[in-house]
């Protein structure tokens, strides 16, 4: 068995939670390629820079978690041609939680003052100190709601 890996993906909060409902994840507008990384037991944090993909209104906040179940990665037709690759991910109960004061104690995010650009391929591999740090106040903050 590999060793467990924690993974960033980028999308806007409608996109996550449509992923949420049907227990998948999919990356960088559906490609195969990110989801072939991942193995059955790593950890995935979903972090959304807007609401809704369509709009423009920001949210820069951490949205959801989730471990890596299925073996599989699968195209799947959601209509009007598309049909982006999936993996099935189990989710956590969790809050959103805001990045701005977790940025100066990140280490992935390296340019304190440009910190947009860490999320900009849409799809990248964490530190562990780094997804427990960010996983751990969305899950206690759950427990506390």
């Amino acid at each position: 068995m590999s060793e467990k890996r924690y993974w960033m993906i980028v999308a806007s909060k409608n996109h996550i939670l449509r992923g949420v409902q049907a227990g998948v994840a999919q990356a960088n507008h559906g490609k195969a390629a990110p989801l072939k990384r991942m193995h059955v037991h790593d950890r995935v944090l979903y972090y959304s820079p807007k609401v809704t993909f369509e709009g423009n209104e920001k949210l820069q906040a951490f949205t959801a978690i989730a471990d890596v179940v299925g073996e599989a990665v699968y195209p799947f037709d959601m209509g009007g041609g598309f049909v982006p690759y999936r993996r099935d991910v189990k989710y956590l109960a969790c809050n959103e939680l805001p990045i701005r004061p977790l940025i100066p104690t990140l280490t992935f995010i390296k340019n304190k003052s440009s910190w947009g650009v860490a999320f900009r391929y849409g799809f990248f591999e964490i530190p562990k100190a780094d997804f427990d740090l960010i996983a751990g106040n969305m899950v206690k903050e759950k427990a506390n709601a």
